[in-house]
């Protein structure tokens, strides 16, 4: 009966470990999407940005 109790105690602790894996793993593929985003608006804000100062650049040509 003992060993009964222990192995199923080890089971289930084995069981945790398993889901708080899974959840540190689901947690780092959200954080990874999140980054990549962040890198695209940043990309986006830039070329966005660029794009404003060659107008401004090309109306002070025209302005002379």
């Amino acid at each position: 009966m003992r060993t009964i109790t222990v192995v199923s105690l080890i089971v289930m602790l084995a069981g945790c470990g398993v889901e708080t894996a899974s959840t540190a793993a689901t947690a780092a593929a959200i954080k990874k999407k999140e980054i990549e985003q962040g890198k695209k608006t940043e990309d986006q804000a830039r070329r966005q940005i660029g794009d404003a100062m060659d107008q401004v650049q090309q109306k002070s040509r025209q302005a002379e």
